[in-house]
Order: C-alpha cells, then structure tokens, then sequence
C-alpha cells in the first residue's frame, strides 16, 4: 500500500478538468456507483464519508472529508480529507492520499465544467462572493476554460478580498459591493452561509452561477427567487435535496425537486442544457466522490509515494 502524503502538488489543471468531466459523464451514463454522502454532525462541524467505484478508470475507494467554518481562525483548513483507495478485484487496501488539496481541485475542476457548458460567452465578467481556498480554486481552474475579462469579488472581510486581488494581480481585480459582484456574466459563491446572500434583483438575464459553498443541510446562498427563475443543474439529485443550494428552499415549500432541469452529467454529454443566452443558469455543486476517485487517478500516476504495510 501506498501513502500519498501531498498529491496535489505539480497536478496539471487542464488534466484535472479533463479526468473530473469525464467522471460526471460516465455518472450521466449511469455507468458508476456511488451512493449518497453520509453526514456526521458535530458541535462546531461535520465530516462525510463518500465511497464510490468507477469501472471505467478501475478504481474505488471512499473519502472522509470534514467541513468546519471555525478553522482558520486557528490556523487550519476548514476543509481536511482522506481518501482510502481498494482493489476493485480484491478489496485490499492500495493507497491512502492526503485529499485536502485534490478536494479544492476537483471542486474547482467541477465549476469550471459547469461554467465551459453553461456560460452564454466564452469571455466574461467573474463575480465572486467569497474569497478563501475554493475561490482560488475556482479561478484557476475556470480560467483554463474560459477567458475572465475582469474579476469582482465580495467577501465578509474586506481584508481577505484585498489579498485575493493582490494574488491574483494578472487579472483586472477589485473589490465591491455584493451587488455589484452579482452583476456579472458568470457569478461563483463559495461562502458557508445559512441564510441568502444573493438577491434575485441583482443577477441579470444570461448569467451562469456556480453555487458552490451550500454543500450541507441547512446551507444556502441563493435567493430561492433565483432558484425558480433559473434553470439548476445539479452534481446528484439525491445529494442535492439533501444538502445542496436547493435543500433549504425544498424544506419551504419555495423549490421542488420536480423544477431541477438535469445534472451535470447530462449536461456534458449534450442531453441538458441552456437553450438561450437569456437564461440563468445554476451549477448547485455537492462534491461527488465519483470526482475524488477520478482526482485520485492522475495524483496516483504522478507518484511521490511513500510504501506502507497492510495487512
């Protein structure tokens, strides 16, 4: 068995885009397995397990992830990861890869999918609404899809979009208001929020929305008048009910299950999709454990391991 202890490093993003699109197409084409994440829920946090097996890459395993918001107020990440991959023909454990790191890319691999297939233009204006680790990660893998004309970013504090500007000092970046980050072409939330931040009003006709930061129940960015003027796309209809953008509004009675227009799967292999440049569209991203096994391919051929026994 073998350890990965920093799997992320060097991974070429164009790479990762690839191998996470055709993971959500081989999902489009019922051809994985992949029941929905588990929840464990503590005072401060939660940690999921996602297990999964994708035959056409030859590859299972589960990821134990956890999500909590207070972290780096001590210095940590507030999201962790393990993944655990097994020999789809024996079960024996063989490898276990530090997925902190792959978890941002796979994330950001999945809005950039999203915004290559949902966008009305291939040059835009990005909003963002939030400026940590899956903001970046947001950035670096959309701009490998499309071209950003400019950046708004939002955050809480106004220090860490600063930073995220000054980080990104190769784009036309600047800090402003929510509203004005909202009026944009392609508008990206990575916030942990529980109540809406986006309102209806602000987001004009032909935007794409990545709703990224709703990944558990009781989580929402989005004005639920949004969710019923727009078409949403989501990573797993059971997962989003459950814990995506559109779970809270369900628990309303604002949404219903029976108004979400397809999954990304579908979207990629041209089943589902926008059908004019005056729609809003919504990518409500999960995170799919199918993407982590699929991450975990390409960090496992680039090596840098460390042998471990077991049994």
């Amino acid at each position: 068995m073998q350890y990965y202890p920093n799997p992320d490093e060097g991974l070429d993003i164009h790479a990762v885009n690839k191998v996470i699109e055709e993971a959500f197409a081989e999902h489009g084409r019922g051809k994985v397995q992949m029941p929905p994440k588990v929840y464990i829920a503590f005072d401060h946090g939660d940690f999921r397990t996602m297990p999964a097996y994708v035959p056409s890459l030859n590859i299972g395993g589960v990821k134990i992830v956890n999500v909590h918001p207070g972290n780096p107020a001590a210095g940590l990440p507030t999201v962790m990861a393990l993944t655990v991959i097994l020999s789809p023909q024996t079960g024996i454990p063989e490898a276990i890869l530090n997925a902190t790191g792959l978890t941002d890319l796979r994330t950001g691999a999945a809005g950039a999918i999203a915004a290559k297939y949902l966008c009305a233009r291939k040059s835009v204006v990005l909003g963002m609404v939030g400026s940590g680790r899956q903001a970046q990660a947001q950035l670096d893998a959309i701009s490998t899809e499309l071209a950003i004309t400019e950046i708004r970013i939002w955050s809480r504090t106004e220090k860490h979009a600063r930073a995220f500007c000054e980080r990104n000092a190769g784009y036309e970046c600047r800090m402003t208001s929510i509203e004005q980050a909202a009026d944009c072409d392609l508008l990206v939330t990575t916030t942990p929020s529980r109540e809406p931040l986006v309102r209806d009003a602000w987001v004009r006709d032909g935007t794409h929305i990545n709703s990224i930061g709703a990944d558990g129940p009781g989580k929402e960015e989005l004005d639920p008048a949004l969710l019923a003027r727009a078409k949403v796309f989501v990573d797993d209809p059971v997962q989003a009910v459950h814990s995506g953008e559109i779970n809270v509004p369900i628990s309303k009675g604002l949404y219903s299950p029976d108004q979400v227009a397809g999954t990304l799967g579908e979207v990629v292999l041209g089943r589902k999709g926008r059908t004019g440049d005056r729609e809003i569209t919504i990518f409500d991203s999960t995170g799919l454990a199918i993407q982590d096994l699929a991450i975990a391919v390409i960090a496992m051929q680039k090596g840098n391991s460390v042998p471990l026994r077991f049994p």
